[in-house]
């Protein structure tokens, strides 16, 4: 038995095949978007045609190697309703009440797992914060990549709220009449402090050393522009970071995603910044990412065997 697991970005779908005990059997990756693709007129559009065709590959690799397919496990940003296995919004997907896990469910023949990119990655941080002995009751999992979001995690439980919109972090206004988001409004998280915008604003800034968001990281300290767009990135999550532990009171604030590969050159000054605008109490521990950058693909999987996530599967 085998199960396949995908973790569904803005610009890339990443896939992974793993056995009944854990271990990855194969991976691969497509783009979100590919060049030249063209609309196949079916529900979801180019995107869901990429992660198609990326379970198919899976698919075919766990045939090849003697396993049969028993389920899917998906993640998705956006606004994601997990019992009913849709993706009711997902901007830079161009989904609507979307029933991702239905279609799939329909295509494969296996039971499909969906829930919210950074909650699912949440899951795998929870699993290795226990094995590793650090407190998995009170924390804030924020995973940042081609956006931005949170997973709050309170009594040892992931928080969905009441239309499974809970986390969206990125989206949170934290500069008054700052630069547009796609998502409509003016001044988010998201749109200072997602690696991609890291990336944009440096190079509408006139930076010209940087081929990606790594490389602007590195420049931090001997380039201007480079300091100039990290400083507002990481006064962006402070600003947010200080509202979230204002409320919740977490243990821990823990970084992952992508940016999160920065480590300290992210995690230091963002320590520094929340505790200026934090005086008045203690500040929690902010950490980066025990699981990494695969968050996303290991919580998809865990995915799979938690039951209230799965849609039935309609006989042929």
């Amino acid at each position: 038995m085998a199960v396949v697991a995908v973790d569904i970005g803005g610009t890339t779908v990443k896939g992974a095949l793993f056995d009944a005990d854990g271990t990855v059997l194969d991976r691969a990756t497509v783009p979100t978007f590919p060049v030249g693709a063209t609309d196949p007129g079916l529900p979801g559009g180019v995107a869901l045609a990429a992660v198609t065709a990326l379970v198919d590959q899976l698919a075919a690799s766990a045939t090849a190697s003697g396993r049969s397919l028993s389920g899917i496990g998906l993640c998705s940003p956006g606004l994601v309703d997990a019992e009913r296995g849709r993706v009711a919004l997902a901007v830079n997907l161009g989904w609507a009440d979307l029933p991702v896990a239905e279609l799939l469910a329909d295509r494969f023949g296996v039971p499909v797992a969906l829930d919210h990119d950074a909650r699912a990655a949440a899951r795998a941080e929870r699993a290795a914060r226990g094995a590793a002995g650090r407190s998995v009751d009170e924390f804030v999992f924020i995973p940042i990549g081609t956006g931005i979001a949170a997973t709050i995690v309170t009594g040892g439980a992931i928080v969905h709220g009441a239309t499974g919109g809970a986390g969206e972090f990125g989206h949170v206004p934290v500069v008054p009449g700052g630069e547009l988001c796609t998502c409509g409004q003016r001044g988010c998280v998201e749109v200072y402090a997602s690696a991609g915008n890291v990336l944009r604003r440096y190079r509408e800034a006139g930076g010209s050393l940087a081929a990606n968001t790594r490389e602007v990281t590195e420049l931090v300290g001997t380039d201007p522009v480079a300091d100039r767009v990290w400083h507002d990135a990481v006064d962006a999550l402070a600003t947010g970071v200080v509202m979230l532990t204002a409320v919740l009171d977490p243990d821990a604030i823990v970084i992952g995603g992508g940016l999160g590969e920065a480590g300290e050159r992210l995690l230091a000054p963002l320590r520094t910044a929340v505790a200026e605008r934090l005086q008045w109490r203690s500040v929690p521990a902010i950490e980066q990412s025990l699981v990494g950058a695969g968050a996303g693909l290991a919580g998809a999987a865990l995915l799979v065997n938690s039951p209230v996530h799965h849609p039935p599967v309609k006989e042929p």
